[in-house]
């Protein structure tokens, strides 16, 4: 099976250097978390991949192959293209994310927009199945709301929902799950299964969270200052790690870990 996303990128602020000839590679329907302390460039890669890193004053080299066209040198009117129909973001922040004077509907209805010819109204049935899929309330009164009307976690199972109204070939979730309590965790850890479940969507779980990602992910990779130091299925890696980083990350996670969670990594 060829990968649907490969990457090989170096990228720098200025003359600093952030990610070092980063590689790693995403099957379709592939759910791979991405994890690394603080500071070791993970929301970086993420900026990158969706040619965002520029308007941080960032640049890559490098190549980004995505079902085999490089998006590297593509100019910003392709990317519009790409960016949030075949590549969506869920940001970590619902409350930044989501503009508190818009009701639902009209974030959907925009998101639409920017992509779509047909008129919205027609995909509306499409997107009120697809918010039960999500377990969110399914009709016109929840699409009414304005986000401060809603729960923390329904506000990002919304965010989710709008990354999968183009249908995307590939999600990258920035952090989904910091702040948020444990309940509220589940329920947005559900919400991705299902979104990968439901439409095959790969996803790139970006995360410090260990326990999210042994929860949810088929593969792991362990980002440390800048590079990929080690990379096996969740299974192997949380069972059997070969780094002592990633040792290190596991032992130093472990007493924060839901006892369930804890004892899946036990080794």
């Amino acid at each position: 099976m060829s990968a649907l996303l490969t990457i090989d990128i170096t990228a720098r602020y200025g003359r600093l250097t952030v990610l070092s000839d980063l590689r790693l590679a995403i099957e379709p329907g592939e759910i791979l978390g991405l994890v690394g302390q603080s500071g070791s460039g993970k929301s970086t890669l993420g900026l990158a991949l969706l040619r965002l890193l520029d308007r941080r004053g960032g640049h890559v080299s490098g190549n980004i192959l995505f079902e085999g066209r490089d998006l590297v040198p593509l100019r910003e009117k392709e990317m519009r293209r790409i960016r949030g129909k075949q590549i969506a973001l869920v940001l970590q922040s619902a409350s930044s994310a989501l503009n508190p004077a818009l009701r639902l509907e009209d974030h959907f209805a925009e998101a639409w927009s920017a992509h779509e010819a047909a008129p919205w109204r027609a995909e509306r049935p499409n997107v009120l199945a697809m918010l039960g899929e999500l377990d969110l309330p399914a009709n016109m009164e929840f699409l009414s709301r304005y986000p401060s009307e809603i729960s923390v976690g329904q506000a990002q199972r919304v965010l989710l929902a709008l990354a999968l109204l183009h249908r995307p070939k590939l999600i990258v979730a920035d952090e989904p799950t910091s702040a948020l309590d444990l309940v509220t965790t589940h329920e947005v850890l559900r919400a991705l299964r299902r979104a990968n479940q439901m439409s095959g969507t790969a996803i790139l779980l970006i995360s410090h969270d260990l326990g999210a990602v042994s929860a949810l992910c088929h593969r792991v990779a362990i980002l440390r200052e800048g590079a990929i130091v080690e990379t096996a299925s969740a299974d192997r890696l949380f069972s059997q790690p070969q780094q002592d980083y990633t040792r290190q990350l596991i032992d130093l996670h472990r007493a924060t870990l839901h006892p369930k969670t804890a004892a899946s990594l036990r080794r």
